[in-house]
């Protein structure tokens, strides 16, 4: 402890006030117990200020703005203008609403909320420094400590999200006005989301991928209308590909890009490629993942242990190596979901408190924001065969779905993997209008042990996408009524 700082106790310390962390301390709140929740940025975290609902904001707004300029087979013809500043500020407006109701939220539970950056100082204190000169720092004495300090975009070799041109994601969500023209690099879910943002906002759009295909560890079928939809926006895509340098040229930039030799993706490699590309453009994003925020913790102090990657391991309680401490969210390792993180922070602290509550991933949702977009949850099929199940497929086409021909969205299906001698749903996927909604009701059956038999005579209303649900688990009876069983 240093001389001058001031020392108070809480039963639990949550470090990091993202979906994670919040929710941790809203449960410890409700649980009766003192909990001191430090925040060094901004409460709500990544997702809420510089992530998902920003970046889902904007991806509305440019449908909105990329159909009403493409709507003349529904008789509406129109020329829609882009006000990009005002855009940001709706998003803003959003955000603020959401931050501002999580710290309400907090305080209503009875969360004490310190503001400032916490590293550990032994094995039962923090310490807190608080920003601005002369603000000094604090520490805090704990029983339980929580560490929830998320993730950050990982930089890569010559592309110094400090220089002007290069953007990181939270960079490009705070533009004031549209790019003529940019240069991607990564085709994961970031990547292609915000490709298609400014793809649909009128910008020339390339992306570089090192990979042979867009969206790493998802199955081809779900990627290939998302594929489809990007060629269709006019975006170019570089497979094969690392960039390796940008610098200035004319009034933009030249963004270098070098052929990777063996590039695995799913199983394969990349196309041999053998030039070195020099692509023109306004700006640059640099989108190719995340890494955590541990290394600003000192948590050699506290004796917790991480990977070669800097996540903190945890087991099936959130419990780091140190019995007291515990790890949720993105620092806790993939899959880095906000909803993953809020339910390892809720059972992390329910264990302190003493019950029996676990983290079970089986019926975990994930859902892609792209062009259509696409969910996933439970086994795909090859996990199902690995784990020994003899499995039965049931698929539902959204050109067949009456409500999708009325949203002109027909790009798609619904699948649904269920044990074949049981019944059971093990897995689903959705690709294509609101898959991130319709993989909900897949989950809860998983969640619930539900069969095909109870999906499919579940009534659902006509006419909504939801149905194709329903006529999926159908088909994998071998009884759907508007397509062809196989």
């Amino acid at each position: 402890m240093v001389v001058g700082d001031v020392t108070t106790g809480t039963d639990i310390v949550v470090i990091g006030a993202g979906p994670a962390g919040y929710v941790a301390a809203i449960r410890a709140g409700q649980l009766d117990l003192d909990v001191t929740l430090v925040e060094k940025d901004a409460y709500g975290g990544t997702c809420l200020n510089y992530g998902c609902i920003p970046s889902k904001a904007l991806i509305t707004a440019s449908d909105v703005a990329y159909e009403a300029g493409h709507a003349e087979e529904m008789g509406i013809h129109a020329d829609p203008a882009v006000d990009l500043a005002q855009m940001v500020n709706w998003k803003d407006d959003v955000v603020d609403q959401l931050t501002g109701g999580v710290e309400k939220l907090c305080k209503a539970n009875g969360v004490n909320l310190l503001e400032g950056t916490a590293t550990f100082a032994s094995e039962n204190t923090v310490r807190v420094s608080h920003s601005g000169e002369g603000q000094g720092s604090e520490t805090l004495e704990f029983e339980h400590a929580i560490v929830a300090t998320g993730s950050r975009p990982i930089e890569i070799p010559n592309f110094d999200y400090g220089d002007e041109p290069v953007l990181d994601s939270k960079q490009a969500l705070a533009l004031d006005s549209v790019p003529d023209s940019l240069v991607v690099v990564g085709a994961g879910y970031i990547g292609m989301e915000l490709a298609s943002v400014f793809a649909k906002l009128g910008t020339d759009v390339t992306v570089v991928e090192m990979l042979d295909s867009i969206l790493p560890g998802y199955d081809d079928d779900l990627k290939r209308p998302v594929k489809g939809r990007a060629d269709d926006l006019g975006i170019d895509f570089h497979f094969g590909y690392t960039a390796s340098e940008w610098h200035e040229q004319g009034d933009g930039i030249q963004v270098v890009a070098e052929p990777v030799e063996e590039a695995a993706a799913d199983g394969g490699q990349a196309e041999a490629v053998s030039d070195t590309l020099d692509l023109d453009a306004e700006k640059v994003l640099v989108a190719v993942g995340r890494q955590p925020v541990s290394d600003t913790l000192d948590l050699d102090a506290v004796g917790v242990e991480t990977d070669d990657r800097g996540f903190i391991h945890t087991d099936s309680r959130a419990r780091t190596n140190v019995d007291h401490v515990f790890a949720v969210g993105d620092v806790a390792g993939e899959p880095m979901l906000a909803h993953k993180g809020s339910m390892e922070g809720q059972v992390a602290t329910e264990v302190i408190a003493g019950d029996p509550s676990a983290i079970d991933y089986q019926a975990m949702p994930a859902a892609v924001f792209t062009d259509p977009e696409i969910g996933t949850v439970g086994m795909t099929e090859s996990e199902a065969e690995e784990a020994g199940f003899d499995t039965v497929v049931g698929k539902f086409p959204f050109r067949a779905s009456g409500r999708a021909l009325t949203t002109g969205e027909t790009d798609g299906f619904v699948k649904i993997i269920a044990d074949e001698t049981e019944g059971y749903v093990l897995g689903a996927s959705v690709v294509g209008p609101e898959a991130s909604e319709l993989i909900a009701e897949l989950g809860l059956a998983i969640e619930l042990g539900a069969t095909l038999e109870d999906v499919a005579s579940t009534v659902h209303t006509h006419p909504t996408l939801s149905e194709a649900v329903m006529e999926a688990a159908e088909n994998a009876l071998g009884h759907a009524i508007h397509t062809l069983n196989r």
